[in-house]
């Protein structure tokens, strides 16, 4: 070995011994003729002396030691005179005085700084992101993801899962998203699909008997970005025979109290509270509710639908509700009340009515709309006090809901209610099976088209797909989802009514999940599962929201990679091997 020691290793108990370091010169210092360098590796920072008196070579050698050279460095160990000593440091007792100097590779002046007091801007960090993955912090992140990719593995393997491999290279099946397509050479016109998921996978393993499988699956989906999202990203991907909801949803609450404790150093208290997805529409707008605030949005269609103020009227006819939330104790003047409006336009909505509460009364060029009746109820409903703001938002309550639960999270944010150090987790349950898309006027899968049915809601299918419930759960922290999954379909007569409910005919049901629907002719057992991001469980450990902070080598929100320069041109001849002929917008940016 070229070290004896990494620089996180020496104490005051090793005074007087020899050891060899190796590292990244992280900083550089000369007092009065002695040269202090710091040495840092992935494991610690440790102090080098450069001494004449010591040794007059290496301190000749080390005068020209520049940021980011690599070296190694032997010499005696020594304890720190009196008042020098570094508390903030591991090894802050001791430093090494050099007697030998072996500089491995001199580095160029870096393009950025390689330390956490200035933080470079993203395009920068991304194309040298060899040299912003030096910068201790980030260190610690992917050390903090290894820590939760083993205690994860630990768990399952204490708990008799077995980690079995899918295939990246798969058939083509509309699962959601877009697909990355992967064309075949020896087979001209054909391609495979990269997955979205292991999901027909991991339930045919299912099928093939083994009963507690688990896997963290790279996926891949051709989708816009956003900071939390990635075209290819990793799931901790987990399938069970012979259970119930109950069974994976303790499993599940016992794999991330392991993590949580292994990777972040934090107790969690299990079972986590759990909450009908009508329940969480009505109350929070959406169905991964931050739970660490109130500000409880209240429908109140049927309070106001009678009302003078037309808006109301027109959306309630149309069929649209009406919801209100009180920003207590918001005493937001006009111009943030119009903020607030512009913000929900944004999102949809045609635009945001409002009320103050001044003198125990509703004050806004709306009141007039309203009877005294309808206002002394509306304050009671929304438990409204002098110096609230109540917001309203009318539309169909799909937009309704969405605009207002991010006028909630607003709220919360400009308000301070959000605590960032409480972690409030939540299984939301009770799923519907089907949502209806109102543009392409049929029927979706809420999760996915192997989800089951609840079993008393089977006559549903076929009478109103709107009423189904699914066996299904996703569990939720701080308003983002972790995770869900479901009990899966292992009957091929109900998996062929629920494609039928999605618009597939029996011939095309065969052409895109054939192979799941045979094998599930073939004693398919009782069997569910379900699918954590973990890197989005990375990124909240890490305190942060963005994935890209605990991924090694992310994309931009334009899906390329600055450092490596993909997307790439690819060339005529791997074209033609291909059997490819490029679009002309291809080409022409091509030619650029």
């Amino acid at each position: 070995m070229m070290r004896t020691h990494t620089n996180n290793d020496l104490r005051i108990t090793d005074i007087k011994k020899k050891a060899t370091l190796c590292g990244w010169v992280d900083t550089r210092r000369d007092h009065g003729g002695i040269i202090f360098i710091d040495l840092r590796d992935r494991y610690g920072l440790t102090q080098i002396v450069f001494d004449p008196e010591f040794d007059k070579k290496t301190h000749a050698e080390a005068s020209k030691l520049h940021r980011e050279d690599v070296i190694q460095v032997s010499g005696t160990i020594k304890e720190r005179i009196a008042g020098m000593k570094n508390t903030h440091l591991a090894t802050g007792d001791i430093e090494v005085f050099a007697s030998k100097l072996v500089i491995l590779n001199a580095s160029e002046i870096p393009p950025m700084e390689v330390d956490d007091r200035k933080v470079p801007n993203e395009s920068t960090r991304l194309k040298y992101r060899y040299l912003d993955l030096r910068r201790p912090s980030m260190q610690k992140k992917m050390m903090m993801r290894h820590t939760a990719a083993q205690a994860a593995r630990a768990y399952f393997t204490e708990n008799n899962f077995i980690e079995i491999e899918t295939p990246l290279l798969l058939k083509h099946t509309p699962e959601g998203a877009r697909d990355y397509i992967v064309p075949s050479r020896v087979h001209p016109g054909k391609v495979y699909s990269l997955p979205q998921s292991p999901q027909l996978y991991k339930q045919t393993l299912m099928i093939a008997g083994f009963d507690r499988y688990f896997q963290l699956a790279k996926c891949l989906r051709d989708e816009d970005l956003r900071e939390d999202r990635q075209p290819e990203f990793t799931q901790i991907d987990i399938e069970m025979s012979f259970v119930e909801e109950e069974d994976i949803l303790t499993i599940c609450e016992g794999l991330i109290k392991t993590i949580w404790k292994k990777a972040g150093n934090k107790d969690l208290k299990t079972p986590f509270p759990r909450m009908p997805y009508d329940e969480s529409m009505a109350k929070y707008g959406n169905d991964k509710p931050d739970l660490r605030f109130g500000l409880e949005l209240v429908d109140v269609t049927s309070l106001v639908k009678d009302s003078d103020f037309k808006v109301f009227r027109d959306v309630v006819q149309k069929g649209g509700i009406v919801k209100c939330i009180n920003a207590t104790q918001s005493n937001f003047t006009r111009t943030q009340i119009e903020e607030y409006t512009e913000f929900a336009k944004k999102y949809g909505a045609a635009g945001l009515a409002w009320m103050k509460v001044t003198g125990g009364k509703l004050d806004s060029n709306l009141v007039k709309f309203f009877s005294d009746k309808i206002q002394k109820q509306l304050m009671k409903d929304m438990n409204a006090k002098d110096g609230d703001t109540l917001f309203f938002v009318a539309e169909k309550a799909k937009v309704c809901n969405d605009v207002l639960s991010r006028v909630r999270l607003k709220l919360g944010d400009d308000l301070k209610l959000i605590d960032p150090n409480k972690q409030h987790f939540t299984w939301i349950v009770d799923f519907p099976m089907f949502d209806y898309n109102d543009e392409e006027k049929r029927w979706d899968a809420m999760h996915h088209p192997f989800t089951s049915p609840k079993p008393d809601h089977l006559e549903f299918l076929s009478k109103d797909p709107g009423k189904v419930k699914a066996r299904a759960y996703d569990l939720v922290l701080n308003g983002v989802e972790l995770g869900g999954g479901s009990i899966r379909i292992n009957n091929p007569d109900i998996q062929q009514r629920v494609l039928g409910c999605l618009g597939y005919t029996p011939k095309e049901a065969e052409e895109k999940f054939g192979f799941l629907l045979e094998a599930l002719k073939y004693g398919a057992p009782p069997h569910g599962g379900l699918a954590f991001g973990l890197d989005r469980i990375c990124a909240l450990l890490a305190g942060t929201n963005d994935i890209r902070e605990v991924i090694a080598f992310p994309k931009t929100k334009a899906a390329e990679n600055p450092m490596d320069g993909s997307p790439s041109p690819i060339s005529d001849k791997n074209l033609k091997e291909l059997n490819l002929e490029l679009n002309a917008v291809a080409k022409k940016n091509i030619g650029k």
